[in-house]
């Protein structure tokens, strides 16, 4: 079965994420993510917005949560986001929190492991812990300061930790992405800078549609097993 292919919308505006929305979704992406400088900016507005725009799309909350988890995720479940995410540096009660408010809401939860010592104890333990998805993650700050990091170096021993469904997310090209896939991971996230353009979580190219549909068809060669929401 084919990849999920996830949009992140790292936008601040809601009429500017409804556009790469409209777009991504006709170039033939499965999940919009409402980005954390969206949620930021827009909060439960931009989730909102997004559910009536597109009812049958799955939404990710990317709100990167370390306390008060279970609120957090109540607030967008019911706002319409279908998943939302949990650091794994949070405690491991935040994580059951949140599974919880995914188990009341029919939702689903993905722990992001950005920054955690040791990434394959983490996601197995999330794992336990009921979560869904895990996300291996080198964050915008931490590659810009030191080039060549990649979720790529981490990614191997994630997968070898756990079953559940795994994405691997941070600064990707397209190739990398694609390998991403070939290694066993079953969710690919395009970001930035294909969606923003540098640090000014602005849109990035206006040709975004035609490059994304290019993308879409690649990634849609590779043929791992598909997670289901």
């Amino acid at each position: 079965m084919e990849p999920i292919i996830q949009i992140s919308l790292d936008l601040t505006q809601i009429d500017e994420a409804l556009a790469v929305a409209r777009a991504a979704v006709r170039a033939g992406v499965d999940w919009l993510e409402a980005g954390t400088p969206l949620i930021l900016a827009e909060g439960l507005h931009g989730v909102r917005a997004l559910r009536r725009e597109f009812p049958e799309i799955p939404i990710v909350a990317d709100l990167k949560t370390m306390d008060g988890a279970g609120l957090e995720a109540e607030m967008m479940f019911q706002a319409g986001a279908n998943l939302v995410v949990v650091m794994g540096q949070a405690h491991d009660a935040s994580i059951l929190e949140q599974v919880k408010m995914a188990r009341k809401y029919g939702g689903k939860v993905m722990c992001d492991l950005m920054l955690c010592p040791d990434m394959p104890g983490r996601a197995r333990r999330a794992q336990e812990l009921g979560v869904d998805y895990i996300i291996v993650h080198t964050g915008f700050d931490e590659r810009n300061l030191i080039p060549g990091l990649s979720p790529l170096q981490d990614l191997p021993g994630v997968l070898a930790a756990v079953t559940i469904p795994v994405q691997a997310v941070g600064g990707l090209s397209i190739d990398q992405a694609i390998q991403t896939l070939e290694m066993g991971a079953q969710i690919v996230v395009f970001g930035a800078p294909l969606v923003i353009s540098g640090t000014e979580f602005k849109p990035a190219d206006p040709d975004f549609e035609s490059i994304l549909r290019t993308i879409v068809e690649r990634v849609k060669r590779t043929s791992p097993p598909r997670a289901v929401v």
